[in-house]
C-alpha cells in the first residue's frame, strides 16, 4: 500500500487532518490500531469550549469556534453541536478573583469572548444552581456536541474524499528509506512520504519507532451518565478549581465529568473506572446542583489520552526526522480544536507552513534527552 501521507491514529484529529488533506489532492491512509474514535474521541464529554483556554491555544480555539457554527459545510453534519453556552462558576471569593483577573487579561489583549457575570445572571441562566455561587465566566457561543456523531461524520466525509481508513491496523515498525517511510503493520506494509503521529495515548511509542523519542503521560478521565431527569439545565457548567464538567443532554440524562482519573492498566493499553476518585466529581455536581442528589447513575467509563506536563498539545514537524509531523497531547481538551488542528496539519503537510504560531507546541519541549555513554 502506498500513499502521500500515513496518519497513525484514527481519532478525530487524525480523521480531520486526513479529510482536509484529501480535499487538497493528497492521498492519505489512516492506520488505527483498534477502531476509529475508539479511545479519547469516543470517551469525551464533547465540550465545545473557548472558555478558560490556555492563551497559547486561543488562536486555534477561536478559529475552531467559527468552524463549529458551520460544521455542516465541512463534514455534511452539524455533529449534534448546540451553542448552549458554557459557564464557569466561582464558588469562593478566591475563585471569583482568579476568573475576573483572567478576563481582564484577555480583554487587555483584545479578546472579548469571555464575560464576567454575577450571581443574579447565573441564576437566570441556571435557576437550580446552589445559592453559594458568587459569579463566574460566561461564553454564550460555546456549547457541546455528540462525539459519536462527530466521529461518524468525519470518518464518512474522509472516505468520500478518498481517504483509506485501515482499522485494526497496528503499526509495529517504521523505517526511513530512500526519502520515504516504510511502515510495518498488522495489515501489511505501507509506504508514504510523510507520517503524521496522531496516535493519542500511544504517540510516544510511534515517536520512538520513528527515531524521535518524545515523552507524555496518559490521562484516564472518567465520565458518568445518569438516568433521565426533568430538563432544567441548558449550559455546560464547570466550577473553577473543581474537577467538574456538568451538562444535561437533549434526552434528559446528566453527563458528569471534569477530570477525575481512572486506573491505567499496568501494560498501558486500557483504563478502568476508579469509583473512589469518580465520587469527587459526583459530589461536586451535587454541591452545585443539590436537586440532582437522588438521580441514579446508569453508566460510567474511562478514556485514554496523551497528556503533556504543561497540558498543551504537541503539534509540528519533528526536528530530528524528516517527513514526520506530531499531533498529540491534547490533555483532555482537544475535542473543540478538531477542525482547526486538522486544517493546520493539512497546511503543514501540503504547504510546509501554517499561519499559526506553533512555538508553544514545539515537540522539542517533550524530547527525551539522550544520555551520554
Amino acid at each position: 500500500m502506498k500513499a502521500d501521507v500515513l496518519i497513525i491514529g484514527g481519532g478525530l484529529h487524525g480523521l480531520s487532518a486526513a479529510l482536509q488533506m484529501a480535499r487538497r489532492g493528497v492521498s492519505v491512509i489512516v492506520a488505527e490500531r483498534h477502531f476509529a474514535g475508539r479511545h479519547a474521541s469516543g470517551a469525551t464529554a464533547a465540550g465545545v469550549r473557548t472558555l478558560g483556554r490556555d492563551p497559547v491555544e486561543l488562536s486555534l480555539s477561536l478559529e475552531a469556534a467559527e468552524d463549529w457554527h458551520r460544521l455542516d459545510d465541512l463534514v455534511g453534519d452539524d455533529c449534534g453541536f448546540v451553542a448552549c453556552g458554557q459557564l464557569q462558576v466561582a464558588e469562593t471569593e478566591a475563585s471569583l478573583a482568579v476568573i475576573a483577573a483572567r478576563i481582564e487579561r484577555l480583554t487587555a489583549k483584545g479578546y472579548t469572548h469571555e464575560r464576567l457575570i454575577g450571581p443574579e445572571e447565573i441564576r437566570s441562566l441556571v435557576p437550580d444552581i446552589a445559592p453559594h455561587c458568587l459569579g463566574g465566566a460566561w461564553v454564550s457561543t460555546d456549547g457541546s456536541a455528540d462525539p459519536h456523531r462527530a466521529i461518524r461524520a468525519f470518518r464518512d466525509a474522509g472516505l468520500k474524499a478518498g481517504v483509506q481508513i485501515l482499522e485494526e491496523c497496528l503499526v509495529t515498525a517504521l523505517e526511513r528509506r530512500s526519502g520515504n517511510w516504510q511502515a510495518t503493520t498488522s495489515r501489511g506494509p505501507i509506504e508514504a512520504k510523510t507520517i503524521v503521529n496522531a496516535a493519542g495515548a500511544w504517540s510516544d511509542q510511534v515517536a520512538l519507532m520513528a527515531g524521535d523519542p518524545l515523552r507524555h503521560a496518559i490521562r484516564t478521565s472518567m465520565m458518568v451518565v445518569t438516568e433521565r431527569a426533568a430538563a432544567r439545565i441548558t449550559p455546560v457548567v464547570s466550577s473553577h478549581g473543581q474537577k467538574l464538567s456538568f451538562k444535561q443532554t437533549a434526552q434528559g440524562t446528566l453527563l458528569i465529568g471534569g477530570g477525575s482519573q481512572g486506573k491505567l492498566a499496568a501494560d498501558r493499553q486500557s483504563a478502568s473506572v476508579d469509583v473512589v476518585a469518580l465520587a469527587s466529581s459526583v459530589k461536586a455536581a451535587v454541591r452545585l446542583f443539590p436537586s440532582t442528589g437522588g438521580v441514579r447513575i446508569v453508566r460510567t467509563w474511562a478514556g485514554m489520552e496523551a497528556m503533556t506536563d504543561d497540558h498543551v498539545p504537541v503539534i509540528g514537524f519533528s526536528h530530528v526526522v524528516e517527513g514526520l509531523v506530531h499531533a498529540f497531547g491534547f490533555s483532555g481538551h482537544g475535542f473543540q480544536l478538531v477542525p482547526s488542528v486538522g486544517r493546520l496539519l493539512a497546511d503543514l503537510v501540503c504547504e510546509g507552513k501554517t499561519h499559526h504560531d506553533l512555538s508553544a507546541f514545539d515537540p522539542r519541549r517533550v524530547a527525551i534527552e539522550k544520555v551520554a555513554a
